[in-house]
């Protein structure tokens, strides 16, 4: 049976990013909110070699639109997303969208496919594609928290920065998802980062 996963990294107070996003600030108009989130990843990889390879794992993911592309209408065909030529999924991205636009098949095994038909046709078409492998949820945090509230993630590892940033007009992890029944799996501490796994619990 397919596992569905997801790894975020989030602040204490749960936020991943703040609004305004642009294409020059992806994570938003708070400054510094992308690199204070990810510096144990983009500073510290060496350090946390099983957390960046558990994020690289899924045959298949899932997007919601604001982490491929920061512009709402219409699709523009040059825009391919924030990784360059060969981003780093290496697998089929279902990208949710309003707007229909072919598949882009990228360097390295990507092909982004986007999804008009809502998030459990996009999990379904991701699970066929990972073919019995694990699928993941990318993000961003709306997205997330459609999953959780549907119950359709079996292992959420947070990414937890030791700061508040108290953005005002942001989506916050776990924001209207209802109640959640998790068992702790495991975790681990470094400086700039805790690094927690939460499981689905059994019915």
């Amino acid at each position: 049976m397919t596992r569905v996963t997801c790894d975020l990294s989030v602040a204490l107070d749960g936020f991943a990013a703040g609004p305004h996003q642009t294409r020059d600030r992806p994570f938003g108009d708070v400054i510094g909110t992308g690199e204070v989130l990810h510096t144990w990843l983009l500073e510290h990889a060496d350090d946390h070699p099983r957390e960046v390879a558990g994020i690289l794992e899924a045959d298949a993911y899932v997007m919601g639109r604001g982490m491929f592309c920061p512009d709402p209408g219409p699709w523009d065909p040059d825009w391919t997303g924030w990784w360059g030529d060969e981003p780093p999924y290496r697998a089929p991205v279902f990208v949710l969208t309003h707007h229909p636009r072919e598949p882009l098949e990228m360097a390295g095994g990507t092909t982004f496919h986007f999804v008009t038909t809502g998030a459990e046709d996009a999990l379904r078409r991701a699970v066929e594609a990972a073919g019995g492998g694990g699928v993941s949820i990318a993000g961003g945090v709306s997205t997330v928290n459609t999953y959780l509230a549907a119950g359709a993630i079996d292992e959420l590892r947070l990414h937890v920065a030791p700061v508040v940033l108290d953005i005002p007009g942001a989506t916050r992890l776990f924001d209207g998802v209802g109640r959640l029944d998790l068992d702790a799996a495991s975790a681990r501490h470094a400086g700039e980062v805790t690094h927690l796994v939460y499981r689905r619990r059994a019915d």
